[in-house]
């Protein structure tokens, strides 16, 4: 009879958190490729996205920045720890209770609205140049249209195809 050793908190925690970074993984790439399928594969409107499929990229877009975003807060909080304990065999310190800093005020005299004076790296917007107008619109025909003569000839031109 062999008796198999009980897996530690720490190694449970640890098995817990690789199957949690997986799943994410693996539901970002679902939903990377099928993104890139529908946006791919399925036919558009010519010179636009449809309404549906612009909704739907929308959407996407922002599960996988959340999804993205929670991968990089779970690795980095647990795995840097983790996987570190593992290659030592050291158990992890309990967290030492930090006291917080108390808030710094801000002096009233140096706050102003943004544009109005230089922020803290000394940089102040330029002034806008309230007084521009624009020039008065063309007087001559556009370059682009032809001469009447020309188009008479061509309807002329075409009726005789006809």
């Amino acid at each position: 009879m062999s008796l198999q050793k009980r897996p530690t908190i720490e190694e449970v925690e640890t098995y817990v958190w690789g199957f949690v970074v997986v799943m994410v993984t693996l539901i970002l790439c679902f939903i990377v490729v099928a993104l890139l399928y529908s946006v791919t594969f399925v036919t558009q409107p010519i010179k636009s996205m449809a309404p549906i499929d612009m909704a739907y990229t929308k959407m996407l877009n922002d599960i996988v920045l959340l999804i993205v975003g929670g991968i990089g807060g779970v690795i980095g909080k647990k795995g840097v720890g983790s996987a570190l304990n593992a290659i030592q065999g050291t158990p992890t310190p309990p967290p030492s209770p930090t006291p917080t800093p108390a808030p710094v005020p801000v002096p009233q005299s140096t706050w102003s609205p943004v544009g109005s004076a230089p922020n803290w790296l000394n940089f102040k917007n330029p002034d806008l140049d309230e007084s521009w107008t624009p020039p008065p619109p063309p007087t001559t025909p556009p370059d682009h249209l032809e001469p009447d003569h020309e188009r008479e000839e061509l309807a002329k031109a075409r009726k005789e195809a006809e």
